[in-house]
């Protein structure tokens, strides 16, 4: 089932009397529950892109269709109820509150709803997370991959449409790193949870069911791993 539907996208930029263009008619599809890594040198248009499926940034022309809604014609406020009911994200610098603990950092997106928090749901998740002892942890009191796994379970707590990730690794060591990737790749499998990954790390994308490379805005390779 067709999850996600990127349709002529362009983001451009006026320098002077030039027009940069970050995207240039960018288009594929996405079904659900694949896993997509998104490559391609710094500044060729990847984290643009994520933040325009994500529904932080708009494209100049195109469209974002999102289980059939097109996201890109939505007005703020509703865009902002969407985004937080049907999108996940995941940044490489965590944007966790600081004065809120590890389980409420991850139920955020939920109080914010003004919904019923499923306590089973939810320690389920913390436990798949290994932060069971961490529960009421602040931020300062974490390691970088432990506040990664919080903003994960952030992401994840409203069982997204899909969960975007930019550079999620880029700050951790390898260990954490790997950590990180297995649980992605763990609700990727077990939920057929849909992932888009922005990452520079080669290993990574090759743990993908397909990699889109982009250069100068330009989608130049979309291949199946194998």
């Amino acid at each position: 089932m067709e999850i996600l539907k990127v349709q002529n996208i362009i983001k451009e930029y006026a320098n002077g009397d030039k027009k940069l263009y970050a995207l240039n008619d960018v288009s594929f599809t996405i079904e659900q529950g694949e896993f997509v890594a998104i490559v391609g040198a710094s500044g060729s248009g990847k984290s643009t892109l994520l933040h325009i499926l994500g529904g932080i940034d708009k494209p100049t022309n195109g469209k974002v269709y999102i289980n059939g809604t097109d996201i890109s014609s939505l007005k703020k406020d509703k865009l902002t109820i969407f985004r937080r009911r049907n999108i996940g994200i995941v940044y490489q610098f965590y944007n966790l509150i600081p004065t809120l603990n590890v389980e409420d950092n991850i139920t955020l997106p939920i109080l914010l709803d003004n919904k019923h928090i499923n306590k089973e749901k939810l320690n389920k998740l913390i436990n798949l997370l290994g932060l069971e002892n961490r529960r009421t942890a602040l931020p300062s009191e974490l390691s970088g991959g432990e506040e990664q796994r919080v903003s994960i379970g952030r992401a994840l707590i409203n069982e997204p449409a899909i969960v975007l990730a930019d550079e999620p690794t880029g700050n951790l060591d390898s260990k954490s790193s790997k950590e990180i990737v297995d649980i992605f790749k763990y609700y990727n499998k077990a939920y057929k949870q849909t992932l888009i990954m922005v990452t520079h790390d080669e290993k990574i994308a090759l743990q993908a069911d397909r990699i889109i490379e982009i250069r100068d805005g330009k989608i130049i390779k979309d291949d199946k791993n194998i």
